[in-house]
């Protein structure tokens, strides 16, 4: 009795420090693609951008996101992973196409499906129930 229950102690134990750990890989990595897309997304609305400068920072993200895709997939669902690169593809191409109305609605719905990842996957009692 006393060894199953030194078990089970340790199997949550290592289920919260790995949900801790996974939470905040996630955190840290919405976060950073989100500030940079919220960057690039003022940057858009707010002057008119050099065509130059905004491939070269939607590269950029899409260079963070592909170095941060491989970990994540491991924890999070791939749909919710292929949504998030689908829209830094569409924003890429948009950008290189200079259809910058259409890459800001891009860019939004990839702030959006960040920050639910990032709800979706909190470790709370409404996501456990």
């Amino acid at each position: 009795m006393l060894k199953e229950s030194i078990i089970c102690v340790v199997i949550v134990v290592a289920i919260v420090f790995g949900n801790n750990v996974t939470q905040s890989y996630t955190k840290e990595t919405v976060s950073e693609l989100t500030s940079e897309l919220i960057i690039l997304r003022e940057d858009m609305t707010n002057q008119e951008m050099d065509h130059e400068k905004a491939q070269k920072e939607i590269k950029e993200i899409y260079e963070q996101w592909e170095e941060r895709h491989d970990k994540l997939a491991y924890f999070i669902e791939h749909d919710e992973l292929e949504k998030v690169e689908t829209g830094l593809i569409s924003v890429k191409s948009y950008i290189e196409s200079k259809q910058y109305e259409d890459s800001i609605d891009e860019l939004d719905k990839s702030i959006f499906i960040l920050q639910h990842i990032e709800d979706k996957y909190a470790f709370n009692l409404q996501n456990i129930f």
